[in-house]
């Protein structure tokens, strides 16, 4: 794997370690309560949050290769977009990218 696509999965899998305490913070909540989230995205610097509710967040992190990133942050070199939804779009890390997601993933 080139250096660039590794450490554009470990970035996003630290925003989603971010994520996954939120989350445990958030619960127990209603089914339609929206929840802010950090986006996922590979940028350092990105602190842009989106609102979803647990229900979706779970629909996202039911593939350990998923990530929740707001809509233009994709990176096409290491991802594809699987959802695209009003406030966010899910993208799906392909190749070694991929694996280091699966790899990091607490779950």
């Amino acid at each position: 794997m080139n250096g660039v696509a590794e450490r554009l999965a470990h970035n996003e899998s630290v925003f989603r370690s971010i994520n996954e305490r939120i989350e445990a913070g958030a619960w127990p909540a209603a089914p339609s309560e929206l929840v802010a989230f950090r986006c996922e995205c590979a940028a350092l610097g990105c602190n842009l949050l989106l609102e979803i509710t647990l229900a979706e967040y779970e629909a996202v992190r039911a593939d350990s290769r998923q990530f929740l990133v707001i809509p233009g942050h994709e990176v096409v070199a290491v991802e594809e977009v699987v959802r695209r939804a009003p406030g966010y779009v899910v993208v799906r890390k392909l190749g070694d990218a991929g694996e280091v997601a699966e790899e990091t993933d607490a779950r």
